[in-house]
């Protein structure tokens, strides 16, 4: 029986980072979907109170928030690896990594995707223009190494991954960032990458 169970859907950036983690810790895990109906469950609000994905369940413990279940899942199952490093200033650059993937990504890039593709209702104008501060912030950064903290990816190089790699979906170009791009190819080429399915065809019209 498999301990790990993992809820979410495919097409969201936030649980593609945590299938990268567990497919690249090559841990077995389940993966339920979980669309608006489930998460809408009592069942599922005892797992997130919330109701957002992903969700993590390992054996008795509940993880929910990629960010958290990413780090969950570093400490128990590759405590001392390069996936969450130990020395102090690695770690706090780590932690500031997420936080920009919580922060900048989601507003930006993310928020663009989920009103291009989903008429999520939030505000286009806004997370264009927190996109456009922002990547070329990254793109100085990345210009400069190879990864987000060390020379190693990091859990933060997976958390800010996926919407930025799926930026173009929301209408934000990468062409301008060749440093990015050269960064999301060291990704795509770690052992266990698996990408993003992509999105359905839109219906013909009737």
């Amino acid at each position: 029986m498999t301990r790990l169970k993992l809820y979410g859907t495919p097409l969201s950036g936030h649980v593609h980072r945590v299938t990268l983690l567990l497919r690249m810790l090559e841990l077995e895990y389940e993966f339920i979907e979980a669309g608006a109906e489930l998460r809408a469950t009592e069942a599922f609000r005892k797992l997130n109170p919330w109701g957002q994905i992903p969700v993590l369940v390992d054996g008795e413990t509940v993880i929910a928030d990629s960010n958290a279940i990413l780090i969950y899942l570093t400490k128990t199952y590759a405590p001392g690896t390069h996936w969450l490093p130990e020395d102090a200033v690695a770690a706090a650059h780590t932690q500031q990594w997420l936080c920009k993937a919580a922060g900048e990504i989601r507003y930006g890039p993310a928020s663009a995707r989920l009103i291009a593709q989903f008429g999520t209702p939030e505000d286009y104008p806004v997370a264009v223009k927190v996109a456009k501060k922002f990547m070329p912030q990254l793109e100085l950064h990345l210009s400069q190494r190879e990864f987000l903290v060390t020379d190693q990816p990091t859990v933060a190089d997976l958390a800010c991954y996926s919407y930025v790699a799926l930026a173009p979906e929301g209408g934000i170009s990468l062409e301008a960032f060749p440093a990015i791009r050269q960064w999301l190819l060291r990704i795509e080429s770690l052992p266990g990458f698996i990408a993003t399915p992509p999105l359905p065809l839109p219906k013909p019209a009737q």
